[in-house]
């Protein structure tokens, strides 16, 4: 939510450094204990195999990427620290059973103490949604229901819902989540996108835009259309994601500055991300990027909530 202070956070690295159990323990924990907020996680359920595809776009994750399921990897996090948070960013949410989603979401989130961020999206990768046996081609709209019918899971112990593609009969999850909520934050960059977030969500995780008049523009389109919706636009939160790679720790500090002028409250240190305008570090082991982190936070750490 916004006010109060910027929210500082890391994406674990694991197409980099891998998913062994020590070594995502390392980053948590080291995390944590420097003072960060939050970790974030990608998500990918399968991975294409590329060699008998060569229109692939070999920017875009492939079979060779190493991604954790963001429930699990999390709910191993959860037992080994205290007080960071967890932000999926994001879970490809139409892709998945959405009544399976909100349980897993709700026990993460007990077993964490509730330090569950849920960012969803609606994904690009059609191998992924044919080998689930989900439909590509309506997945903005189902997410649009699936995070309807996920916030009454949360909130009731029996729930009936008749929508398009969902139907509950007068049943519901256990365990429910302690606040009887998830915040529930979107990615993706489309105007549909920006609507969905003024109506249902509680924040956008946005990395199209660098810091400038495009991202700004953006911003208060958003903001319009939450007031349109009827919603006050501080209850929406922002956040980008920024590197190490992108000058030294002056332009770091200018960067962070001049995000929260821009009313971005969530900021989110990703070395690992090289698409669009991000840049990600040039060495790929843990310790580079373990690096990375304790540089970056000592610079900004007094803008921080």
């Amino acid at each position: 939510m916004a006010g109060g202070g910027l929210q500082f956070g890391v994406t674990l690295p694991l197409t980099d450094v891998g998913g062994a159990p020590e070594t995502v323990r390392r980053l948590a924990q080291t995390a944590e204990a420097m003072g960060y907020h939050h970790l974030g996680a990608a998500d990918h359920v399968l991975g294409a195999n590329v060699a008998n595809r060569p229109e692939w776009d070999l920017t875009r994750n492939t079979s060779k990427d190493l991604f954790h399921d963001p429930f699990v990897l999390f709910g191993f996090l959860a037992g080994c620290t205290e007080r960071i948070g967890f932000s999926t960013q994001v879970m490809i949410l139409p892709q998945r059973q959405t009544a399976l989603v909100a349980k897993q979401a709700a026990s993460l989130d007990v077993l964490s103490g509730g330090r569950f961020r849920f960012g969803v999206g609606v994904g690009w990768n059609p191998v992924e949604f044919q080998a689930l046996g989900e439909d590509f081609s309506n997945r903005g709209r189902r997410s649009a229901e699936q995070v309807r019918l996920m916030r009454r899971l949360w909130a009731e112990p029996h729930v009936t819902f008749q929508g398009r593609w969902h139907d509950v009969d007068d049943a519901g999850i256990n365990p429910l989540p302690a606040a009887r909520r998830i915040p529930v934050w979107f990615g993706g960059h489309h105007d549909v996108t920006l609507r969905r977030i003024a109506e249902l969500g509680d924040g956008w995780i946005m990395n199209a835009h660098p810091q400038g008049p495009a991202a700004a523009a953006e911003f208060a389109k958003l903001r319009g259309y939450a007031e349109a919706a009827g919603r006050d636009p501080a209850e929406i939160g922002l956040e980008v994601w920024v590197s190490t790679a992108e000058g030294g720790p002056d332009d770091w500090r200018r960067a962070a500055e001049g995000w929260a002028a821009l009313g971005v409250t969530h900021i989110t240190l990703n070395t690992a991300y090289g698409r669009l305008h991000h840049e990600r570090i040039p060495e790929r082991t843990l310790d580079a990027h373990l690096a990375a982190m304790e540089a970056y936070l000592p610079v900004v750490a007094d803008l921080a909530a």
